[in-house]
């Protein structure tokens, strides 16, 4: 990789993906394994790979990435968050398309926690007139 590197974090539930990106082959890495062998669903891939194919960008940058958390879809969504954001840090002019795909926006959505008395955190147990 050369000098010119650059970095973004992004999150997803509860899944971070640390990236890294500079000039280079086209190269994806996710926890030192490239991305076919790391995300073993196809639409996985595609939706980690959307910010390149928005901004036309494949094949030009190399991105080491550092997945945790969550599982395999959010990690698929942090990956995107991260790589649209480092995008947008190399070249501000990608900002608007990003933008309006909302793949800068953190999806804010989490797991709604159990509730006491309750199933689930909606469910409620089931009730017997009789």
């Amino acid at each position: 990789m050369s000098a010119n590197k650059y970095y973004a974090t992004g999150k997803r539930k509860t899944a971070i993906a640390r990236v890294w990106m500079a000039q280079g082959a086209g190269q994806i890495r996710i926890n030192q394994r490239p991305i076919e062998e790391y995300f073993t669903r196809d639409t996985l891939k595609i939706v980690a790979e959307q910010p390149l194919t928005l901004t036309n960008t494949h094949g030009q940058f190399d991105f080491y990435i550092l997945a945790s958390g969550g599982g395999v879809t959010g990690q698929a969504g942090a990956v995107r968050h991260g790589i649209a954001k480092v995008l947008q840090s190399y070249d501000l002019n990608y900002r608007p398309a990003l933008k309006k795909a909302g793949f800068l926006t953190r999806d804010a959505r989490e797991k709604e926690r159990k509730k006491y008395g309750q199933k689930g955190a909606r469910a409620r147990y089931q009730y017997s007139k009789r």
